[in-house]
């Protein structure tokens, strides 16, 4: 047993609750019963509301019209700014001809000397430009938190409006809740250090998103 089965063992225990006993369909039972709080509206275009929010987060932006062109996408946005063409991505991402574009690709997670991560994502926050992943056996985190630059693969089809749609999506997969949610909202930044801004203090120095259409 692991330690996090063995805590929440003890915890089901104290609770006199055995294991898989509905609590997720009482939570999304309890959500379901109380209306949304007030918040703003985002209408019109979520891809557009996305890339302005993202954008003014220093975050980049490349259209491909599907998924066959990330790899040239890829390709690209290394070779304009002066980047190993070398990258490590999830799986699911490996079945793409990266070497007619001369990417060298590798599908494992990222380790310290790996320059470059290539992920997908769960969904895109379009009220705040911010990226939604998952962690998992095939989606490790560290392949977008370790690398100097981050490279995120999104469908026009995951943008979201706001927080509240992304969380809704996220309770209704089957093996919810994973381990780790992570949210991107840029590059990493800080100006805890005499109030100047500083990028990729606490992880990647460049996020790139390309965008696919269909």
């Amino acid at each position: 047993m692991s330690a996090r089965e063995n805590i929440l063992g003890r915890i089901r225990t104290s609770l006199r609750r055995a294991d898989g006993d509905g609590v997720a369909e009482r939570v999304r039972a309890h959500l379901g019963a109380h209306a949304l709080s007030p918040r703003p509206q985002i209408t019109g275009d979520l891809g557009a509301h996305f890339r302005e929010k993202a954008l003014a987060l220093s975050t980049s932006i490349a259209d491909v019209a599907d998924v066959h062109g990330v790899p040239s996408a890829v390709a690209a946005y290394l070779s304009l700014n002066q980047l190993p063409m070398g990258a490590v991505c999830w799986s699911a991402l490996a079945g793409l001809d990266w070497v007619s574009h001369g990417v060298v690709m590798e599908a494992r997670p990222a380790r310290e000397s790996d320059k470059v991560g290539v992920t997908e994502v769960f969904c895109a926050i379009a009220e705040t430009g911010t990226l939604m992943t998952l962690s998992g056996a095939d989606t490790p985190p560290v392949t977008s938190l370790l690398p100097e630059t981050h490279i995120a693969v999104l469908h026009a089809s995951q943008i979201v409006p706001a927080m509240e749609e992304a969380w809704q999506h996220l309770r209704e997969m089957p093996d919810y809740p994973p381990r780790a949610v992570n949210f991107i909202s840029g590059p990493s930044r800080t100006a805890d250090i005499e109030q100047t801004l500083t990028f990729g203090a606490h992880g990647p120095y460049r996020v790139h998103v390309i965008l696919v259409h269909s």
